[in-house]
């Protein structure tokens, strides 16, 4: 797994890397370019202009928001990550932490119409994700939308069987996430295939 420094080495060649892993249709970015599209139209089609981009990486997504005249938040914990995406959207509010600890104070004061977490959370233990969803939950406006995109499985057994195909190029250290595990705690996440190995996870803010 790589730490933020490792990150701030990849971020120059991280959207071409992703890119051949998707064009090819091979694990771990099968998929990704759809899934980032959907979030897109998604995000457009809902009320309200205020979006948290979790682990937003160079901005490839939060910055076509940005275009589209939302009002862009989002933390990350690679600072040369963070300078290109500041050099997409120069107003956004971008702040470096790792948000295997949470989210950083300043993110914690806003309510936003839609969280956005691309790719991001399989860097988390399983606790972590469980911790930062629920975070995500009280920070949401009244009708907001959580969104996660990332190597994605609806089974154990369809991870266990991504894992056997992708051989030596599995990373261990990357925990990904399950749909039917997540629903037992999320009674109402959904969850949509894009791949073999990656699908999107939905949930809308809900009073207990």
């Amino acid at each position: 797994m790589l730490n933020n420094k490792g990150f701030d080495l990849w971020a120059d060649g991280y959207d071409k890397c992703v890119g051949l892993s998707d064009e090819d249709g091979t694990y771990p970015f099968a998929g990704y370019k759809q899934i980032l599209n959907e979030i897109y139209n998604r995000v457009l089609a809902r009320k309200g202009n205020k979006i948290l981009d979790i682990g937003f990486g160079t901005g490839i997504l939060a910055s076509k928001l940005y275009e589209q005249g939302f009002r862009i938040w989002g933390q990350d914990f690679s600072e040369r990550m963070i300078e290109l995406a500041k050099e997409k959207m120069p107003k956004a509010e971008l702040y470096q932490g790792d948000f295997t600890g949470g989210l950083v104070k300043e993110l914690e004061q806003n309510r936003y119409d839609a969280v956005i977490a691309t790719y991001s959370l399989h860097h988390l233990t399983e606790e972590q994700k469980i911790s930062l969803i629920k975070k995500f939950l009280t920070i949401l406006d009244d009708d907001g939308c959580i969104y996660i995109g990332d190597v994605a499985f609806e089974t154990r057994a369809q991870h266990d069987s991504c894992r056997v195909l992708a051989g030596d190029e599995w990373d261990d250290e990357e925990i990904y996430p399950v749909a039917e595990e997540l629903k037992s705690l999320f009674p109402r996440i959904e969850f949509e295939r894009f791949s073999f190995c990656s699908g999107l996870f939905s949930l809308k803010r809900y009073l207990p």
